[in-house]
């Protein structure tokens, strides 16, 4: 049995032996839930579920940190009619090996403003991105490798 389904079983008895299913009687039974699993997380085998739980809210909120600083960058860059613009189709050498984080890496990149994963190559090591604005390319790479992939790696493996 996986642990999130032993954890949402764990709050939904916790909403029966209390009387209420509301939703935050029901969050209250999950959070109790996780820091019993927590717990005995050696005997059952989940030792890694939260952490890898974790680190993928720290993927989520690292993705809304860069959604805003971008969203803000693209709209000053809207807002500003007499700047020049640098825009350029990068070459990004992928760490990431497995389909889904490379999925993963190219919908990132698409969904954050002023970027867009056009394509990856045949062997799988190289994605192509187009950005609105790059003064320099290598912090463009480096601020990627840094940011989604590297998180995208401790989350997955």
């Amino acid at each position: 049995m996986s642990v999130l389904l032993a954890n949402v079983l764990l709050a939904l008895a916790w909403g029966a032996i209390t009387g209420s299913f509301g939703f935050l009687n029901l969050l209250f039974g999950f959070v109790l839930a996780a820091l019993a699993l927590s717990l005995i997380r050696e005997q059952i085998g989940t030792s890694g579920a939260l952490e890898r739980s974790w680190r993928a809210f720290t993927l989520a909120c690292l993705f809304l940190y860069e959604l805003v600083i971008s969203s803000v960058r693209v709209a000053i860059i809207v807002l500003s009619p007499g700047r020049n613009l640098q825009p350029a189709i990068i070459a990004y050498p992928l760490r990431v090996d497995r389909d889904f984080e490379i999925t993963l890496l190219a919908n990132l990149i698409t969904l954050t403003p002023g970027t867009l994963s056009l394509d990856v190559s045949e062997d799988r090591q190289t994605l192509f991105i187009h950005c609105i604005d790059v003064p320099d390319v290598d912090a463009v790479i480096a601020d990627i490798q840094n940011g989604f992939e590297r998180k995208i790696m401790e989350t997955f493996r």
